[in-house]
């Protein structure tokens, strides 16, 4: 606590968020709506372009003075380990919030053409928040719970907090999530992060994009307790195996 800064970290978390979410959801967004230059040009791209928007997403926040979490799940496995302080954690994770749903905002004005002009309701929802190729709300659950589960003990063993605050390293984290989305992100869209689809979620649900269709709110709960769950079991094995 002796480092901590509120307004630092928190101006550092929010910004990394919002970098995170604009280029994430940007590269979504550059994919599924019509008439862009991306348009249809698949998986591949989707998952190396939310990889890029976890490596300079983190790495703004740790400029910034954040932590580099950019990710609820992340910041309360580390309180759960004792890295981090009950304080530190509702900046973060309140940070977090507003970030990811000012990045989603972003991405919207910069492709609100491309909203304009494409019909499908689904696709615009893509563009800010996941949903699951089959919808079965144990399954989707368990899928969400293993990503985040590989992702955080994965980050907790690469690239091992160094500080009080738990900052982490932009790359291994970016890489891992690249895989995580090449291996897993196939049956829910790998939100493995809870802020990264509700803040996104709610700009959605406000947002005057015509012929966007509900923002799938009985959904929303899976991409949020998956990854918390996933998250503070990661945690739980680090624990026990370091």
């Amino acid at each position: 606590m002796d480092n901590f800064n509120f307004g630092h970290h928190f101006i550092g978390e929010f910004i990394g968020t919002a970098v995170l979410v604009i280029l994430g959801n940007g590269v979504v967004s550059n994919v599924v709506l019509n008439k862009t230059k991306g348009h249809n040009s698949g998986w591949i791209v989707i998952t190396f372009g939310w990889a890029m928007a976890v490596f300079f997403g983190v790495d703004a926040s740790i400029a910034l003075g954040g932590s580099g979490h950019v990710n609820p799940a992340v910041t309360l496995a580390l309180f759960a380990t004792s890295t981090i302080d009950l304080p530190i954690v509702g900046t973060y994770l309140l940070a977090q919030l507003l970030g990811a749903t000012l990045g989603a905002i972003i991405v919207w004005v910069a492709y609100k053409q491309h909203f304009d002009e494409t019909e499908d309701a689904a696709a615009k929802l893509a563009c800010f928040s996941t949903h699951p190729a089959i919808r079965n709300p144990l399954y989707n659950f368990l899928t969400e719970m293993i990503g985040t589960f590989i992702l955080v003990l994965g980050v907790m063993l690469m690239s091992a907090p160094t500080n009080s605050l738990g900052s982490l390293n932009a790359l291994p984290a970016a890489l891992l999530v690249l895989g995580i989305g090449l291996s897993l992100g196939g049956p829910t869209g790998y939100a493995i992060n809870p802020t990264r689809d509700l803040g996104p979620r709610i700009a959605h649900s406000f947002l005057p994009i015509p012929r966007k269709g509900n923002s799938d709110w009985k959904y929303a709960w899976i991409p949020i307790a998956g990854p918390v769950v996933g998250g503070l079991l990661a945690a739980g094995l680090y624990l026990l195996v370091r």
